[in-house]
Parts: structure tokens; sequence; C-alpha cells
């Protein structure tokens, strides 16, 4: 029996980030299947060295921190057929020529989205039990709390809870959501009320679902039409006390309008990610008791970056032995994804 052939493949993407995605197992099922091009991971095209591992690169596995690929790049593959990406959203990184030439595109989101859908579920869950507000309440009066009497109405029974967006994390949200007596309510204008009801939750307009949620957690993509989506007008219709949670993109909201919101004290917040990226020092985000304010940690971290390692591990063996991709993105859904 003749040996298979392994092709080569070029890493791109920031030099750290193999050690965390790829643990030694991985990369012996990686070495199995690929033969990697000599030299540094690339983080740019341009150099004699990045455009020589590029000339005889078949696949090519990036991440955070990978240049982008546009048309230029792949005139200096002339090998390509086959990008495997180990984050969630590869539109930063990779151009329509891709598709155009007809190179096979894969992405890690399916594996990112269940970190960001088991945060949202645990702060959903929390919310749902005014936890926030009974833990700062108990650490600032450091004294008993009269839970009933000052806190009737918190409880994860029947609480009502908003999905803006059945993205795949959306949708994931909604699974993990099934075990608990919870009424879920969705909002995505590419639903029909009867997919709706066939995830298992009511569709209702965007500014219902802001007016009649406990907790709203926001799961659609930044795109020019989702853009501050949550307003002043949505953001003044959710009820009092009721917790927005955003672990999708920070410009979804309106940042200005949730601060002069949040300063009032009626709503709470857990913001995984804002509009800039990180808040200006003098931010109130930073102080105010009603806001949990996190460095946008919901998607994978630590050890869990070794589930987005295993995916690229995976597409690549099926690329290799002839199998169609588990996770292609097509050309056609990028105006719709993250």
């Amino acid at each position: 029996m003749t040996a298979r052939t392994r092709p080569v493949a070029a890493l791109a993407m920031t030099a750290d980030l193999p050690d965390l995605l790829f643990t030694p197992a991985v990369r012996r099922r990686l070495a199995e299947d690929v033969e990697l091009a000599p030299g540094p991971v690339l983080q740019e095209f341009e150099s004699a060295p990045a455009r020589a591992a590029l000339a005889g690169a078949e696949v090519l596995i990036t991440g955070w921190g990978s240049p982008r690929i546009t048309a230029e790049v792949l005139d200096a593959a002339p090998a390509l057929r086959v990008v495997v990406h180990t984050g969630g959203s590869v539109k930063g990184h990779v151009s329509r020529e891709c598709w155009e030439r007809g190179i096979l595109v894969s992405s890690a989101a399916a594996a990112n989205a269940l970190p960001v859908a088991e945060y949202a579920l645990a702060w959903i869950l929390l919310a749902a039990k005014g936890a926030r507000r009974l833990e700062h309440t108990y650490r600032t009066r450091r004294a008993a709390v009269d839970r009933n009497a000052e806190f009737p109405h918190v409880g994860a029974y029947r609480r009502r809870v908003g999905i803006v967006g059945a993205s795949r994390i959306g949708r994931r949200v909604i699974e993990l959501l099934r075990p608990f007596d919870l009424e879920v309510t969705l909002f995505d204008p590419y639903v029909t009320a009867a997919e709706a009801a066939a995830l298992g939750v009511a569709s209702a307009t965007l500014p219902d679902l802001l007016a009649s949620s406990d907790i709203v957690s926001l799961h659609a993509p930044a795109l020019r039409s989702t853009r501050h989506m949550i307003d002043a007008a949505g953001l003044a219709r959710m009820p009092d006390g009721a917790t927005l949670i955003n672990t999708a993109r920070g410009s979804l909201v309106d940042q200005d309008a949730l601060v002069a919101e949040l300063v009032t004290g009626r709503i709470d917040a857990v913001i995984d990610t804002t509009e800039p990226e990180v808040p200006p020092p003098d931010s109130p985000l930073y102080t105010l008791p009603n806001v949990v304010l996190t460095p946008h940690i919901a998607g994978a971290q630590g050890n869990e970056l070794h589930r987005l390692g295993e995916s690229a591990a995976d597409e690549v063996h099926r690329y290799v032995t002839g199998r169609p991709l588990a996770h292609p993105v097509v050309v056609h859904d990028l105006a719709r994804i993250a």
C-alpha cells in the first residue's frame, strides 16, 4: 500500500496561539495529516519567508491575529485549497476572493458558541435570582438582608427571558434553557413564528420582547442593520428591575443611552462586550453597582481553547481524507453572520 502524501499546512495567527489551541495529542493528530511549513507562525504575508511558506501550502490554519487573505495573498499561494479558522467569525481575515477561487473555508464558530451560551445561561439564571443586587446589598450593608421583604420579585420560576437573535449561539442558549421553568421569547427577523415554535419559544417583535422580558440576552451579529438595535427607546421599554445581557457585540447597543439608563439604577446589565472594546477609564460602567462588566470573556478562554483546536484538527482530517467539512462557511452567509 502506498503511503498517503501529506499536504503542507501553514499557520497564520498570533505567535502564542498554537500552544494555547493545540494539546500534544492534537499536534500528533495534525502531524499525521499534514506537514507543517517550516519557519515561524505567520503574522504577516509580505516577507520572503512568509511568501515561501504560502507558496507550498495547501492548507492554511488561521486564528486570531491572522492577516487578511486578499487576492494578492492568494496569488502567492497557488496550492491553497482550504482555510481552517480556529476562531468564530472569518469576516475579518477571509476575503470573497477565497470563495471565488473555489477555496474551502471552515470556522470553529460552533465550538466557540458553547462557552458563550454557557456564560449567557449562567447570568440568565443569576439575574433571575437577583444575585447581583442581593450580593451588592449584603456586601455594602454588612448585616442581614430581609430577602422576601426587600426582594420579593426575584426567582427563576416562569421568569420571562427574551433572546435577540437566533444565531448559532442564540439557538444554543435556547437549547440550554429548556430544562428550566422559564418563558422564552425570540426576536429574529429571519425566523418565522412557525420556526420559533419549532425551537420551543414564542416569537415577538423587538419592541414587544423588550417590554415583556425580565431578562434580555443579545445574540445578534454585528451588521450595519443591527447597529444600535437596542437604543434609548428600546431600553426605556424594559421593565423596572430587568436585566440586559450582552455577550454578542458592543455595537448592538447605543452605549451612551445604555449608560444613561443604568445610571438611574432602574435596570441591570451584564456587559461582556462594549463599544469601544475597552470603555474609557472614567466610564460609569466600572463602578455602577447594577452592572457586571467583564473583558470579553464569554467566548473560549483557557482550556476551552482546546475545543477550538480539536475542531480545527477534525476539519483538517476531514479535508485530507476527502470528506466534506463539518463546519463550512459559504459566501452567501457573510451578510448575516457575525
